[in-house]
């Protein structure tokens, strides 16, 4: 590990039939995981969105599968991502079989009568079809979006845990989300025992770090961690990737929206305050997250929020994109995100007033749809240069580098979910300058929360990239400010 640690020379050839050539940060995730496998070590790769870990991966199993012939191997990740990863499969291996898995109509004894190498299934057949899939005796299981296992008491967890298999590997580009406790489950997956339980874990690591803010413990943890959890950002290795600019948009609302807002801001605080006056702060943060969430709707569209007293249909938001997409953008390609279906219904309304052709993902869209929409956008024939997406459908696992620029409507305190958002452009394979930028309104409690981001910065960043559970450790006083 450490010999490997010090060389830049190449360990292991890439496997026969892989069709790539793989650049030396992308080989040493490879590496990485062929030498874990070679001691019965599970792995975990938490590179950075955009840094090709499904490629890495591709070349691991391409390894393994021509090593030990005759045996399957599964791929589980969230629905939206099966075709991407059959699609990934046909250009990078095409030589293995793949098996897509992708309707619960199918009959599962088919997999065990195919010739696949791979077998591709989403975590929600896993679930309906555990009792059949843990009785194969898988050459590898990879999990990719691992951070959906989480919750070791999840069904989900519980799942994936019964996969019986040689070799296992995760993949995520933010395996802590929440707290330290996320990545005790996905760990476990790996290396079952070797964190020892759940409750040993969370005293001796968990609790240190969230609540105590223990630097130390967090060092202790990350040295552990180590050998098994690779992890490399973009300015470590992909030092020949066009620069990301980030910036925030500033929006100031006109008098009848700041009037809307302040209506409903007033509103919220009082039931908040008397609900934590009456249940106490921990019992009241769903109210406070309610509030906030509502809050939010408000700086997007006044119209969002299901209101009869409302009735103001300003958007300086609206308004300021428009302008933007009008002036300033002419023939570029762009991502929209927002995290409300209705402020992207809004969006699309004005973009089909102006005559402006669009495409459109959230999460009702049908996943036989959604890899022709990548398709056609990611085109140099296509003459579409809008993509509205939906911050949950569209923030992991496909690549829209045909893009240059992207707007999150609604930015909120889970930057590392804005930053795969981001990574959806920003990644191996993009040639242009990427400009993001954060629509935020002034005098708003958006601004407050970039504000409280800054100074809650959770120690366990020291372990990996973290995202602190943000309403989780709101104070009162915290409250106060972002209502105030």
């Amino acid at each position: 590990w450490k010999k490997w640690q010090e060389t830049e020379e190449e360990v292991f050839e890439l496997p026969m039939g892989i069709n790539a050539t793989l650049r030396n940060y992308q080989h040493r995730g490879y590496e990485w995981m062929v030498l874990l496998s070679k001691i019965g070590a599970g792995a975990c790769l938490a590179d950075d969105m955009g840094l090709g870990k499904t490629l890495q991966t591709i070349c691991f199993m391409a390894h393994l599968i021509n090593e030990t012939p005759g045996y399957k191997s599964v791929v589980v990740c969230p629905a939206s991502l099966v075709f991407n990863w059959e699609k990934e499969f046909e250009k990078f291996a095409p030589h293995l079989k793949v098996y897509n898995f992708n309707d619960s109509k199918k009959n599962v004894e088919n997999i065990l009568q195919s010739e696949a190498d791979i077998v591709i299934l989403s975590y929600g057949l896993l679930r309906s079809k555990i009792e059949f899939f843990s009785k194969i005796p898988w050459l590898c299981a990879i999990i990719d979006e691992s951070h959906n296992i989480k919750n070791i008491h999840s069904i989900t967890s519980k799942a994936v845990c019964q996969l019986r298999s040689t070799h296992k590997v995760a993949l995520s580009g933010t395996p802590i989300m929440n707290n330290t406790m996320d990545l005790y489950a996905q760990l476990n997956f790996l290396l079952p025992t070797l964190f020892g339980t759940r409750e040993f874990f969370k005293k001796e690591y968990a609790d240190p770090i969230d609540r105590g803010k223990s630097v130390e413990k967090a060092k202790l943890l990350s040295k552990i961690t180590a050998p098994f959890l690779l992890r490399r950002t973009k300015e470590m290795v992909a030092k020949d990737l066009p620069e990301k600019i980030e910036a925030v948009l500033w929006c100031e609302m006109g008098e009848e929206q700041m009037e809307a807002y302040e209506a409903v801001k007033n509103k919220i605080r009082d039931s908040i305050f008397l609900n934590i006056k009456n249940e106490g702060l921990n019992k009241s943060k769903i109210s406070v997250l309610a509030g906030m969430q509502k809050l939010r709707q408000v700086c997007n569209a006044p119209f969002l929020v299901n209101d009869d007293e409302i009735t103001n249909t300003d958007s300086i938001k609206l308004e300021v994109l428009m302008d933007e997409i009008n002036n300033n953008l002419g023939g570029k390609k762009v991502l929209v995100f927002s995290q409300f279906k209705g402020m992207l219904d809004l969006i699309g309304d004005r973009l089909r007033q102006e005559k402006i052709k669009f495409l459109r993902f959230d999460g009702d869209t049908a996943l036989s749809e959604r890899r022709d929409l990548i398709d056609q956008f990611q085109s140099e024939e296509s003459d579409i240069n809008i993509f509205i997406i939906s911050l949950k459908a569209g923030n992991a696992g496909i690549t829209l580098t045909a893009a240059s620029y992207v707007f999150l409507i609604d930015p909120w305190w889970n930057s590392a979910v804005e930053q795969q958002a981001i990574d959806r452009t920003h990644r191996i394979g993009q040639t242009k300058n990427v400009f993001a930028y954060k629509m935020v309104c002034k005098d708003t409690i958006e601004e407050k929360i970039i504000a409280l981001q800054q100074k809650k910065k959770a120690v366990s960043a020291s372990i990996i990239s973290v995202e602190e559970g943000f309403v989780k450790n709101l104070s009162e006083e915290d409250i106060s400010y972002l209502f105030s």
